[in-house]
């Protein structure tokens, strides 16, 4: 069995361990997350993407009046297949997307090529969903995927999501939750609250005759899993990072049953974390971005001043780590030239992050989404959306097909991620929603009334 480590990551840095977690965290609490800043104008003028309207669509030789086969084929003892493809397309809309991929392919080389042309399902989609998607194409953009995922995501939400099964985890943490996270296609959940406890819970049997899901307290001391609210998570494979208000970051390993393999201790609350194979990446209190390698036995490889303020949220992949401070600054570090790529000054901060290159999805604390786009690089600002919510965005999660927020203003929306978004449901709680995760057909929520809300998508 393994033995837990405990590193101390203190570097000579100028900031101090907290006396008093609790008390620097509410301070925190309520400057950041319990005023409202909505701005009338603070909708930034985003830099405008040429857009493909319907009719605009470059067919590529495709004549959508025509049959799209010849007599010569030896194919035509199909009299489907001898309408013109505008027809072909239109009795296609009305099959599942899943079918038309898997199985027309099968029946004929026809049939092969229209669903290997991203034209049919670009068509499809215009037609289906409506609006500007998606918002940033990029090279290679998987349009068969993207369409599956936007219709599921309509169908599943609409109707305000009556076909979903909603469940509540109300009786393991007994403060507000403010850090949520799924793992392993939504069969484990991980949580972190106020009462500085992390829950590891088991959400197999959920749902099949049985009303509760299995909990487990991380770590084996008396008086909590931290010393401090337990206030982010991040995965890698099947370890777990939480970061608490008391200074500390605990890396656990679920294929253990949740054993805890290393304690790293710094010296100012850890905000947000990332954590990729080769590097856990820490925002704390004190302005810092901090990146340590947790497999090493001295963890912390640097830790530098990028912000005048706390940072807030973080993404990373194996070229860049983008952090959001309460200075209003978004700063992007390229870690191949181990260097400050771009310093972003913005009229709001940056409260959480959705990140798969080229896109980079953001929450603000004046309700408002928006998008950046990394070319060439650099990031660039986009779009700006106004999807409703009318306090701070404390959670959202991106995909190529589907968009969730989460808010202090006690809601959670779900969105198609077109230009703009188009919110299909919005689900009013009794407190706020401090952040959402999602993975496979399961979706999470973390709530200030002490509980983990669970959704669950249909087959």
């Amino acid at each position: 069995m393994a033995t837990a480590r405990e590193v101390n990551s203190d570097n000579g840095s100028d900031g101090e361990i907290s006396q008093d977690p609790e008390r620097q965290a509410l301070d925190y609490v309520t400057r950041v997350l319990s005023s409202v800043c909505l701005q009338e104008n603070a909708h930034q003028p985003p830099y405008m993407l040429p857009v493909e309207t319907p009719d605009g669509i470059r067919h590529e030789g495709l004549d959508l009046k025509k049959s799209p086969v010849t007599g010569g084929s030896g194919e035509l003892s199909s009299l489907l297949l001898c309408l013109p493809l505008e027809l072909i397309l239109h009795i296609l809309s009305y099959l599942d997307p899943r079918f038309i991929l898997g199985v027309l392919p099968l029946v004929c080389r026809t049939f092969q090529h229209i669903v290997a042309d991203d034209i049919t399902w670009r068509l499809r989609v215009q037609k289906r969903i409506g609006g500007n998607f998606p918002v940033l194409e990029q090279e290679h953009f998987d349009w068969p995927a993207a369409c599956i995922e936007l219709e599921e995501q309509v169908s599943n939400w609409s109707d305000n999501g009556k076909r979903t099964e909603h469940f509540s985890l109300s009786y393991g943490h007994y403060a507000p939750v403010d850090a949520v996270l799924l793992l392993e296609r939504g069969s484990l959940c991980v949580s972190g609250s106020r009462d500085r406890n992390v829950i590891l819970w088991d959400l197999k049997q959920l749902g099949n005759k049985q009303e509760k899901a299995k909990g487990k307290i991380l770590g084996t001391e008396k008086t909590g899993t931290h010393k401090g609210w337990a206030w982010s998570l991040a995965a890698c494979d099947h370890f777990v990072c939480s970061g608490s208000w008391d200074s500390s970051m605990k890396i656990w390993d679920i294929a253990a049953d949740g054993q805890q393999v290393m304690a790293i201790r710094g010296r100012a609350a850890v905000l947000c974390l990332a954590y990729l194979p080769d590097i856990l990446v820490a925002g704390s209190y004190d302005k810092k971005v901090s990146i340590y390698d947790p497999r090493a036995t001295r963890p912390l490889l640097k830790s530098r001043v990028l912000h005048s303020s706390p940072v807030l949220s973080l993404v990373a992949d194996d070229r860049h780590i983008v952090s959001g401070g309460e200075d209003r600054t978004m700063v992007v570090f390229d870690r191949r030239a181990n260097a400050v790529l771009q310093t972003i000054q913005m009229n709001n901060y940056l409260f959480c992050m959705s990140y798969e290159a080229p896109q980079l999805w953001a929450g603000g604390n004046q309700g408002l989404i928006h998008v950046y786009g990394s070319q060439g690089g650099t990031f660039q600002h986009l779009r700006c959306f106004d999807v409703g919510h009318t306090s701070q965005v404390t959670g959202i999660w991106h995909s190529t097909g589907a968009l969730y927020t989460t808010s202090t203003d006690k809601t959670m929306k779900i969105h198609i991620p077109t230009d703009p978004p188009r919110t299909l449901c919005t689900l009013t709680h009794n407190s706020v929603v401090n952040g959402v995760s999602v993975s496979g057909r399961t979706v999470a929520a973390a709530s200030g009334e002490q509980t983990i809300e669970i959704w669950r998508l249909p087959e």
